[in-house]
């Protein structure tokens, strides 16, 4: 007998303590209806190990599509649900008409679950579809023939509890979307995501050194499979032994992670000119975060890069950011950090890495690893930081959290701002901040860097963006001169290290 819906979390998952809430709930909700779920997530995510342990726990049927011809997929589809209904022949189905409504008919209340015959009750019958868009690639009819079902069991009672999982992004994106067959009949759609960079450094066991941890997590970033199936296991032993370990692991020739970049784009079933979207991607690691410095960076038009941008959202490898103080200006960054490394520091020695010489790649990489890795992976960090532990430090209820550009007319420059939370009004501007902050990864912080920040914050006043009560907040991965020191603790600015995004250490300074 299965464990009752309300069991905890198996030990063997680490984290995703939300998503298995959400699961769960969706799972043995007792509603006498068919009810249907989306969980999507790049490959790597976990999805599947989370999802096997769904169904085992609530004893429902769980199928894993693999990349076959129509006829293929349904006989291994056919013979799977019949292992699982006990019979001791495999069914065969003429048609996924025929497929997808006996399986639909195993949930009908009052029936059987499918499980050798056991009577069901009102028990929710839990199945899951893994990799459903290798199965919608050979039989694009599948959703609507799943729409079907759904729609009469809205008017029927039934206990289908229906899970549809992929990895590839804009597929399963798509099946909600617009005018697609599934749209408005889901009651769940989960992204299974990286771990964030806390949960990261617990699952590597680094959270003791975090120096480590921010260097380890601005290149592998939250991907649960890279410890474990990548590496078995190969961590970095300490703040030591990482550069030897990067040359060791993700740039060797003989290692998984080596080809992994090209991999993830390569997987996308929207991405086709593999050369185009690198080169796209290149030039956000290169810097050129906005559309027309990525146009010109690739040679270009603007127009002709929309749908490149376009697709790359869609897959999750690339976030578009608006700025939070100029109306219809935004920025992109790549969403993957092994990608970003690899398009920085990988791609452009490619050949001596495939020779073997990572060890002289790494050691000539520092500066590029620093600029173009390090210290932008920093900032989305520590905006990470100010959405999740450091929250409570704000003196006012959060609003978004983002980055942007202050214009500074007189003196003739802009202020980057790379911390910023802000309440949205009206045309796209700020109409109060409560925090606005600078972070730096290579650099010990000083005076200088605050008096910017107090100068940004006299700009938005004269513009007539509340102010009352925005504090400021200096970020940085290499320290804090004794003079900024002092000025924090006069209070209303904040100096957060990595102690303190880590949580060893409380930030110095306070918010008034």
């Amino acid at each position: 007998m299965p464990p009752s819906a309300g069991s905890g979390k198996p030990p063997h998952v680490f984290d995703r303590e939300a998503e298995w809430r959400a699961l769960t709930a969706f799972a043995g909700r007792a509603l006498p209806h068919a009810m249907l779920g989306i969980v999507s997530g790049r490959r790597r995510m976990g999805k599947t190990y989370l999802l096997r342990a769904l169904v085992e726990q609530h004893g429902g049927f769980y199928f894993g599509a693999t990349a076959a011809t129509q006829a293929e997929s349904l006989r291994q589809f056919s013979a799977a649900l019949a292992e699982h209904a006990g019979s001791p022949a495999p069914f065969s189905f003429a048609s996924w008409d025929d497929a997808i409504s006996y399986l639909f008919g195993l949930a009908t209340l009052g029936g059987t679950n499918g499980m050798t015959g056991r009577a069901a009750g009102d028990t929710p019958f839990l199945v899951v579809i893994d990799e459903f868009p290798y199965l919608a690639k050979v039989a694009p009819e599948l959703p609507s023939l799943i729409q079907r079902e759904i729609d009469r069991f809205q008017a029927e009672e039934s206990r289908m509890r229906l899970l549809l999982c992929g990895s590839a992004m804009s597929v399963m994106g798509g099946l909600l979307a617009s005018t697609a067959p599934l749209r408005g009949r889901a009651q769940l759609e989960l992204v299974v995501r990286p771990f964030g960079y806390r949960a990261a450094a617990d699952f590597w066991n680094v959270a003791g050194d975090p120096p480590l941890a921010a260097r380890l997590h601005a290149v592998v970033g939250g991907t649960p499979a890279y410890r474990r199936q990548f590496l078995a296991d190969d961590v970095p032993a300490s703040l030591g032994d990482f550069d030897e370990w990067i040359c060791r692991t993700v740039l060797s020739p003989f290692s998984p992670l080596f080809r992994e970049a090209r991999y993830l784009l390569a997987e996308e079933a929207d991405i086709r000119d593999t050369a185009l979207y690198h080169s796209v991607l290149a030039a956000v690691a290169q810097g050129n975060a906005t559309r027309g410095g990525i146009a010109s960076y690739i040679g270009r038009k603007s127009v002709d890069i929309s749908h490149p941008l376009n697709v790359l959202e869609d897959s999750h490898l690339l976030t578009r950011e608006t700025d939070v103080f100029r109306a219809g200006k935004s920025q992109y960054r790549i969403a993957e950090p092994l990608i970003n490394f690899y398009e920085a520091v990988m791609r452009p020695a490619w050949a001596r890495l495939e020779s073997g010489q990572a060890a002289e790649v790494w050691g000539q990489a520092a500066e590029r690893f620093a600029a173009q890795v390090a210290g932008p992976h920093f900032e989305t960090v520590c905006r990470e930081y100010v959405l999740g532990p450091g929250r409570s430090l704000l003196s006012t209820s959060l609003g978004e959290v983002g980055a942007g550009v202050v214009a500074d007319p007189k003196e003739r420059r802009q202020i980057q701002i790379d911390v910023a939370v802000v309440e949205p009004g009206a045309g796209g501007r700020p109409s109060s901040v409560a925090l606005l902050g600078e972070a730096k990864w290579g650099t010990v912080m000083g005076v200088g860097h605050l008096r910017r920040l107090v100068r940004a914050r006299e700009l938005l006043a004269g513009r007539g963006v509340d102010i009352g009560r925005c504090g400021l907040a200096c970020f940085s991965a290499a320290g804090f001169s004794d003079a900024l020191r002092a000025e924090a603790a006069r209070g209303d600015v904040l100096l957060i290290g990595l102690d303190e995004l880590y949580g060893r250490a409380m930030p110095a300074g306070m918010l008034r």
